[in-house]
């Protein structure tokens, strides 16, 4: 999602930092000798395919909350320096290239990521995984950017046990399949957001994504699964230069469904948050800090 199709809607000013970022997005913490920080790769099992996942383990011997990241279509842009952040305050992150990208095996679709997210929450659930990564089960949250931010709302609109989403640019796959009805901004998707990020796809083809998108239903629409997501803490953050109209219409649908955890902001930056890396790891970890105990 490099380029907006829409006019921006109720453009809200980039606001700036009350106070310096938290340490945990600049600075790197003790050592913990005992039970340091570590990375681990593995394959997590999904359907037909599997995901190739990557552990960043915090610090310390207590049990972590832990943060599952999804990245977004088709995934040039991993926020793994998010990863880092989250891992430095304290928590696990847990990261995967969906089915079909990016080398992990199986058919590359847009269901198909809803279905690995889910697999992917599960999977931090098991017993030997709990107990392999030192993981608090019951403080599991979820963060996606642009195609991985719809992902993650609907994730934890079907899972009340995830205690919060933290949505970056989220992308509204029904709202854009909905806009197809016009011709060019169908062809303005096809050109700008599918056929230059086919390359690292498995299984599909610029067709069957276009077609997917046309018929997106309820599992895809982000402004849908805020009633969900609305007794939660719940984090929107759009950009100004990418699609942050979305993300403003999801907020508005979170107040309508009577959200009282609601942090929503656009940040004046493009999608990929180029050039506000720092204010969005300062928003995130701020956000994650409600959990900590």
């Amino acid at each position: 999602m490099r380029r907006m199709l829409f006019p921006l809607l109720l453009a809200m000013p980039a606001l700036a930092l009350a106070a310096p970022p938290p340490a945990a997005v600049t600075i790197d913490p003790p050592v913990d000798r005992l039970h340091p920080s570590a990375m681990a790769a593995f394959v997590i099992p999904s359907e037909d395919g599997a995901l190739n996942a990557v552990m960043y383990s915090a610090a310390g011997a207590r049990p972590h909350p832990t943060l599952l990241l999804l990245h977004g279509f088709p995934g040039n842009e991993q926020n793994l320096d998010l990863a880092q952040a989250a891992r430095r305050a304290g928590w696990n992150v847990l990261t995967f290239h969906y089915r079909g990208s990016w080398g992990s095996p199986g058919r590359f679709s847009f269901a198909h990521c809803v279905q690995d997210a889910a697999n992917a929450l599960a999977y931090l659930r098991q017993s030997q995984v709990i107990a392999r990564f030192d993981i608090d089960s019951s403080r599991i949250a979820v963060a996606g950017h642009s195609l991985g931010g719809i992902v993650a709302a609907r994730i934890a609109a079907d899972d009340p046990r995830v205690v919060g989403a933290f949505l970056i640019d989220p992308a509204d796959f029904a709202a854009i399949g909905r806009s197809f009805a016009d011709p060019e901004k169908r062809e303005a998707f096809l050109v700008d957001e599918v056929r230059g990020d086919m390359p690292p796809l498995a299984g599909t083809s610029e067709a069957r994504l276009m077609d997917e998108v046309a018929h997106a239903g309820s599992a895809l629409d982000l402004v849908a699964t805020m009633p969900a997501l609305s007794g939660r803490p719940l984090g929107l953050i759009g950009t100004t230069r990418g699609i942050g109209f979305m993300a403003e219409a999801a907020a508005r649908a979170a107040r309508k469904a009577g959200a009282k955890h609601l942090d929503a902001e656009t940040l004046e930056t493009d999608h990929s948050f180029s050039d506000a890396r720092i204010a969005l790891a300062s928003r995130l970890v701020t956000w994650l800090g409600q959990f900590q105990h």
